[in-house]
């Protein structure tokens, strides 16, 4: 079971879900101006989490690719090789590809789709750019 809490999944042994931690930590680093050292994450992270786990964090987010780093004093600043879009597309990519039907993966997902989003993925299919014109007073930038 889990409960919806401070803005993420929580289990109802209030541990974290699975993949949260990384994810909070890639969202702080996206928003960020440039490079963050683990105790810059720590702060821009919500809780009061270890300072050890933050850097664990890191460590396995650097290990899998995610992160480059760059040496600040004695450690490092770290910063994420892509940005959050390209992330969040190679993910979609990823699930896409692990599905056995493919088309029933993708039928699925544009009959999931709100209006907006049709929208925007039919002036991307005809190639236009969705977010030229009247969409930026829509709110999609």
């Amino acid at each position: 079971m889990q409960e919806r809490g401070d803005g993420g999944a929580r289990e109802a042994s209030g541990r974290r879900a699975r993949g949260e931690l990384e994810s909070d930590v890639l969202a702080a680093l996206w928003s960020a101006d440039g490079p963050l050292t683990a105790g810059q994450v720590r702060e821009a992270l919500p809780g009061d989490l270890a300072y050890t786990t933050v850097l664990t964090i890191l460590s396995r987010l650097y290990d899998k690719e995610m992160l480059v780093r760059h040496r600040e004093g004695r450690g490092y600043a770290y910063e994420p090789v892509r940005d959050e879009a390209s992330h969040t597309a190679q993910r979609m990519r990823s699930l896409l590809e692990g599905g056995s039907d493919r088309e029933a993966v993708l039928a699925r997902f544009v009959s999931e789709l709100s209006e907006q989003d049709e929208h925007v993925l039919h002036q991307l299919l005809s190639g236009h750019d969705a977010r030229t014109g009247d969409d930026r007073s829509a709110g999609r930038a």
